[in-house]
């Protein structure tokens, strides 16, 4: 494989072959989650972030997942084998991700409320310590984990990020991304169209004014609409996650959205590079903290 990147470098310039695996390894862990169908995808697509060269992004995606999901909100009756329903579904969602490999840490899912102390509750170190064997031992370059907020605030994902950083420093792993979203831009978009009726409960732009990230401390901003047919498989697979509860749910929302929509809205992804100053112009480059 090597060579065949050197082939491609000297195609596009006649200087010295780049030997890529100086710049970073073969092998990316790309990303601690609990089982969430609107964060699975998330990052996925940057790893083919557009630039003058698609080589340096040539990886192996390790997809680690802490939980499995059945305490979520389903239309499956308790206790039928959610679980299980979500395990099948996690391994299609990757597969049309293209991820190398799926490790599953089996946590109990904690609930929304943390009503079952669950992943959430555990002391950090073990289930930090069980990740950083696997950065390790999958040579990791990178590890991308929830934000500090957890995204929309679940305990599990709130976890994920402190277990992650404390995974990232054991392993000496170099590299740690934060997906996020940009919250300015979404509780802004979500203020125009909340009339309608139309969003999820989920959406309520007051019960997001505390999620995700502030534009401010975003570092990276990557273009991944070329990959959007990827997402949309993806996302499906979850269909689990799109039924339950007493209204709509965010999953079946976006996958009803027409084509330029959903390229819209899901056609750029945020992450915070932990120790990089956020600057006047976000990073558009996701590993070039590596090269």
């Amino acid at each position: 494989m090597a060579k065949a990147w050197q082939r491609a470098e000297l195609g596009q310039r006649a200087a010295k072959p780049v030997d890529w695996r100086k710049r970073m390894s073969d092998n990316v862990a790309w990303a601690l989650l609990v089982y969430t169908a609107l964060q699975i995808f998330v990052t996925m697509g940057a790893l083919h972030a557009r630039g003058t060269s698609l080589m340096p992004y040539f990886a192996l995606v390790v997809l680690v997942v802490a939980t499995g999901g059945e305490a979520g909100l389903s239309d499956a009756v308790p206790g039928t084998g959610l679980a299980e329903r979500r395990a099948d579904e996690l391994e299609r969602s990757a597969t049309a991700l293209g991820c190398a490999k799926v490790i599953r840490l089996d946590y109990p899912d904690s609930g929304m409320c943390n009503e079952h102390n669950g992943f959430a509750s555990l002391p950090v170190d073990e289930p930090a310590h069980r990740l950083a064997a696997i950065l390790r031992a999958e040579r990791a370059d990178a590890l991308t984990i929830y934000d500090r907020n957890g995204g929309y605030g679940h305990p599990d994902h709130v976890q994920v990020y402190r277990v992650g950083q404390r995974a990232a420093a054991l392993a000496g792993t170099r590299l740690v991304l934060e997906a996020t979203v940009d919250r300015t831009a979404l509780t802004r978009a979500l203020s125009l169209v909340h009339w309608t009726r139309l969003l999820p409960p989920d959406f309520a732009p007051e019960r997001l004014r505390h999620c995700y990230s502030d534009r401010a401390s975003i570092t990276h901003r990557i273009d991944v609409s070329g990959y959007l047919s990827q997402k949309r498989r993806a996302m499906a697979a979850h269909a689990s996650q799109a039924t339950g509860g007493s209204g709509p749910r965010t999953l079946a929302f976006f996958l009803k959205l027409p084509g330029p929509i959903f390229r819209r809205v899901l056609g750029a992804e945020w992450f915070i590079e932990q120790g990089r100053e956020p600057g006047k112009a976000s990073v558009t480059d996701l590993f070039a903290s590596l090269r």
